[in-house]
């Protein structure tokens, strides 16, 4: 895998985190009195943290602002982005090992920034990269358009030739290939279902970042 650069999804990816995203929005609602549907986390897993204030607001009647569901949201997950949340095995040596080489990276997600920065600062990886970008900031999410994964690689300095794209989520993983990106899959737990196209659509595939260091060429 030979690279100058690399862009990296956060939740799912660099962090053990899509169970608690599971929990956080379902016991909001549950504490506004609401039972979600069935299909919950299916329909909202693609959404940017607005798009799905603004459909928990509208599809279960919420009497506040979308603001106000959003602010809710993420105070239950600020608690544990910054006292809990634990970083996926292999993750802190394989961004030592690249920052060695000289590679520039970026983490390009669709949580929001200052729940961002405090998970990489509670994780101790803040430093590894040069820059953060969000799905909200760029005003798309990831299901329906490259731009978060184009303005990072602008930021870089880089090429799509030369940079690969980290991600766990395989409607990511085909936004980033349309676009003609490498894609480096990362197995994640709350992608089970779709591993089959997940190993066949991506350039790499691993199970953990611990595999990195048995290849005998990483850079």
């Amino acid at each position: 895998m030979r690279l100058q650069s690399a862009i990296f999804d956060m939740d799912g990816t660099l962090l053990d985190s899509m169970a608690a995203w599971d929990i956080a929005p379902v016991e909001f609602l549950r504490a506004q009195g609401k039972e979600p549907t069935p299909d919950f986390r299916e329909i909202t897993k693609v959404m940017t943290a607005s798009e799905c204030a603004r459909y928990c607001r509208e599809a279960y009647d919420l009497p506040m602002t979308v603001e106000e569901v959003m602010n809710g949201m993420n105070a239950m997950m600020e608690d544990f982005y910054t006292t809990r949340v634990q970083l996926k095995p292999g993750v802190k040596n394989f961004l030592s090992l690249l920052k060695m080489e000289g590679v520039w990276m970026y983490v390009a997600t669709n949580t929001d920034r200052h729940l961002v920065q405090a998970a990489l600062k509670h994780t101790g990886i803040d430093s590894y990269f040069r820059g953060i970008l969000t799905c909200s900031e760029v005003g798309a999410g990831k299901q329906e358009s490259a731009e978060i994964y184009e303005r990072a690689l602008r930021r870089l300095r880089s090429t799509k030739k030369d940079t690969v794209v980290f991600e766990d989520a395989v409607h990511a993983i085909r936004t980033a290939k349309a676009a003609g990106f490498r894609v480096a899959a990362v197995y994640d737990p709350s992608e089970e279902a779709n591993q089959e196209e997940i190993c066949r659509i991506s350039d790499y595939y691993i199970r953990s970042f611990e595999e990195m260091f048995e290849a005998e060429s990483l850079i």
